[in-house]
């Protein structure tokens, strides 16, 4: 089921975290999840071997921005209590992502043949948290208004390294008018734990971006002549360094299907 403006509506749209689950583990939703469950965490996914959770762990603490924490599973256990009780890590994402050495080796709907007693889930917030309240102030999504993904950008600006983990920080971009980006630093700047406020603004290739309309992950969007391109750290920022690091296995979400999560949003913020 691709996503469409029919199935955008309200009363097709799942409007709970736990709703958003069920549909998607039985392959109800099939697209994107920028805009499901309104008001309801979504994570970003990183799954590794426990010989590089500690590492892992490590590199997120030094790269706040790109990977901030919301949860870390026990050793191959495959439910994270407290972000969901009903939560099956192995089912309840839209794709996945498969990597063997550093290349993908598969896109699947669901990974239960690929679990590992070892396994260790990460899950890192997501700006989908903070577009809540972007969208609530009268600010224009175009990822949303075009039902695509966001468009994500891998730039020139290094991450810290932990152990292994090291290579690009990615970014996500939305086009706004330059009054809507100076609200969007402010209300964003709310969510620390979601990615926070923006960490560029305009002129993309001082951060090593040469193509706004080739985005590395998501799709590309309208920008008109009146706006500017905003830039948040992005979650996808781990895919990254999958790439550069090349571990022997790892598990993530695919660009733009995140974990959907019993949390509420207002649980993040800072009032």
């Amino acid at each position: 089921m691709s996503v469409t403006a029919f199935q955008r509506q309200s009363s097709l749209v799942p409007q709970t975290g736990r709703d958003a689950r069920l549909a998607i583990r039985s392959g109800e939703w099939t697209g994107p999840t920028s805009g499901i469950a309104p008001g309801f965490v979504q994570g970003n996914l990183a799954i590794l071997p426990g010989a590089l959770a500690s590492d892992f762990m490590r590199f997120c603490q030094l790269n706040p921005k790109p990977c901030p924490l919301l949860a870390v599973g026990a050793p191959g256990d495959w439910r994270l209590p407290s972000l969901a009780e009903d939560l099956d890590i192995r089912t309840d994402v839209v794709r996945y992502r498969v990597f063997k050495n550093g290349e993908m080796v598969d896109e699947p709907t669901d990974i239960t043949k690929y679990w590992r007693d070892d396994l260790v889930i990460f899950a890192l917030g997501c700006s989908f948290s903070f577009e809540d309240a972007l969208t609530e102030d009268g600010i224009e999504l175009r990822h949303i208004t075009q039902e695509c993904a966001v468009s994500m950008y891998r730039t020139s600006i290094p991450t810290t390294p932990a152990g292994p983990f090291h290579g690009p920080l990615v970014v996500s971009m939305r086009p706004m008018k330059p009054a809507d980006a100076i609200r969007a630093i402010q209300i964003t700047t709310r969510f620390p734990a979601v990615h926070g406020a923006p960490v560029h603004i305009g002129k993309p290739e001082l951060i090593g971006i040469k193509d706004l309309a080739k985005p590395d992950y998501g799709d590309a969007v309208t920008i008109n002549d009146d706006e500017i391109p905003v830039f948040w750290a992005c979650g996808v920022t781990p895919q990254s360094v999958v790439a550069t690091v090349k571990p022997e296995f790892c598990i993530t979400h695919a660009p733009g299907t995140m974990l959907v999560t019993d949390r509420k949003n207002s649980e993040f913020a800072i009032m």
